[in-house]
């Protein structure tokens, strides 16, 4: 009998190369002196990657992960209906959660990996929408 693969191996790759990505993000922020609270925190509506804290500010960010530049940055890539994708539901985890009276900041980590996926650049946007 032969099996069938159920997802694509390029799915599975995306999905893999996606999770290197946050969790050099999730280091990076953390060397940086952010705490992280959750990771991949999602509803049906979708997913945020890591909600953090610098500070006293509470911060949503977006994770964006490549294996080459050819595209341009990763960070190029979030166009204005990604950013209110995000917005929504952090104002889901927000009331979710109940907090109130804390500053939200939207911020961007884009991740350039090298062929053995190790990350070879992290940029960091703060406030990036």
């Amino acid at each position: 009998m032969i099996w069938e693969r159920s997802v694509p191996l390029k799915r599975d790759r995306r999905r893999e190369i996606g999770q290197v990505g946050e969790q050099a993000a999730a280091d990076f922020l953390s060397k940086q002196g952010f705490q992280v609270i959750t990771r991949n925190w999602s509803t049906r509506l979708g997913e945020l990657d890591i909600i953090a804290r610098d500070g006293e500010a509470l911060v949503v960010v977006e994770v964006r992960t490549t294996t080459s530049q050819r595209f341009g940055f990763g960070y190029e890539s979030i166009d204005m209906r990604k950013q209110q994708k995000v917005r929504r539901l952090a104002l889901q985890y927000i009331h979710q959660q109940r907090i109130t009276h804390i500053p939200l900041r939207f911020d961007v980590v884009s991740v350039l990996l090298d062929q053995e996926r190790i990350p070879k650049q992290i940029d960091h946007l703060k406030g990036a929408f």
